[in-house]
């Protein structure tokens, strides 16, 4: 049994330190505090170490599972340095140093941090993995060609990500004429939230529009804002917890789920159960990633 007085303070759950160890760990994740587009609420800067502070209290062992995930390994590095002086920059600089990662066979978790981030970490898996699809859990469909005079805008990152491979996209409920247009022309595969609430059959479509290895791309607004008010672009209507779960349970069962990223936390002040929230989610994705190659 683990003595969480032993928590070892950087790292995500504080793990003991045998648990962190790069070279054995499976996991390993890139605190990214990027925030340089944001265009609503701002403060995603400070999502990755909320995450990393609320993971403390998380506990190690996932009773759905019947495991403790963290023995796979998790390392948490130390956080990216921000170039706020230009987004595509900064996503060149995500890229190099996620080449680095995913070259040596670790599941990269780019923890964000605003949208943008994305860009890169997928550029670095798509490198590596030449049949990669997206899969984007969000409520917005971020496909403007330009927002706010920047390609590289949070709004633009599905955009930039269908320029380098397929993206399906899941939860999506707030999206403008061009974006329509645009995904039509495509055809990139959406799923609004209207049409999959309460019907779970549509996890097979989704399935059906993915490639083998998948990147999974995690907006927190994908959720609803009563259980997820602390993002950069809340918008009503989204995903439950265990709806969330069920899904992605189902989808990292049938796909190799080869790199993630959680993004868009903006955390708020005094109110700590959406950090928790993001904290936990992102151990029950490495908890069922971990159970299926057990």
């Amino acid at each position: 049994m683990i003595n969480k007085d032993q928590f070892i303070p950087h790292n995500f759950l504080g793990i003991p330190e045998k648990y962190t160890d790069y070279k054995k760990s499976r996991f390993v994740i890139l605190p990214i505090p990027y925030e340089g587009t944001s265009s609503y609420k701002s403060g995603t800067k400070n999502g990755p170490q909320a995450i990393i502070n609320a993971s403390k209290q998380v506990e190690f062992y996932d009773e759905e599972l019947n495991i403790e995930p963290y023995r796979k390994g998790i390392c948490t590095l130390d956080e990216l340095e921000p170039d706020v002086s230009n987004p595509e920059k900064m996503v060149d600089k995500i890229y190099r140093a996620a080449k680095d990662l995913v070259d040596k066979n670790k599941i990269l978790i780019g923890l964000g941090g605003e949208h943008t981030i994305s860009i890169g970490l997928v550029k670095a898996h798509k490198d590596k993995y030449k049949d990669l699809s997206v899969l984007q859990l969000d409520a917005h469909a971020d496909l403007r060609d330009s927002y706010q005079d920047s390609k590289y805008s949070h709004a633009c990152v599905m955009r930039r990500i269908n320029q380098l491979c397929n993206c399906v996209g899941v939860g999506i409920r707030s999206i403008s004429k061009e974006e329509t247009s645009f995904a039509k022309s495509k055809k990139i595969k959406l799923f609004f939230a209207r049409e999959i609430k309460n019907n779970f059959g549509f996890v097979d479509n989704v399935l059906k529009s993915l490639s083998k290895n998948v990147y999974l791309s995690l907006d927190l607004d994908f959720l609803d804002p009563s259980i997820m008010p602390a993002v950069g672009t809340p918008e009503p209507g989204g995903l439950g917890w265990y709806e969330t779960l069920d899904f992605l349970k189902k989808v990292i069962a049938n796909k190799n789920v080869v790199g993630l990223d959680l993004v868009e936390l903006s955390p708020l002040p005094g109110i700590v159960a959406p950090d928790f929230l993001a904290a936990k989610l992102l151990y029950k994705i490495i908890g069922y990633i971990s159970i299926k190659e057990r």
